[in-house]
């Protein structure tokens, strides 16, 4: 029976954190333009480190738990706009030329099995 309560427990403590994490993404409009994105990422990293410190004294207070102090989260010193777009372009390039590219190395295949049966 404790089992399935933790289970439980955990199941509602992932799906608050994805939750979360989902209306995050849209409250800050990560996924519009570029330039929110990176100033969404600024702001994050200087509210987050700080919170998670608040957040994990708050639970060592009401439980008596000892959690240590984590380590300093990376710093990102590049443009993440022209990564962002570059990552778009790649992915959509190759989704545009995906089919052209599955005829081309089909025939290739079907040429290199006639080939063989012979």
């Amino acid at each position: 029976m404790v089992a399935r309560v933790w289970s439980l427990m955990r199941f509602l403590i992932k799906g608050s954190v994805a939750g979360g994490a989902v209306y995050l993404v849209y409250d800050q409009e990560l996924l519009g333009p570029s330039d929110k994105s990176q100033a969404a990422l600024q702001k994050a990293g200087e509210v987050v480190p700080p919170a998670m410190y608040q957040f994990s004294q708050y639970v060592c207070q009401q439980t008596g738990l000892q959690i240590p102090q984590l380590p300093a989260p990376p710093k990102i010193d590049f443009p993440i706009r022209d990564s962002w777009n570059a990552g778009i372009m790649t992915v959509m390039s190759a989704l545009s030329v995906a089919p052209s590219k599955v005829r081309e190395y089909s025939k290739e295949g079907w040429e290199y099995v006639k080939a063989r049966t012979k």
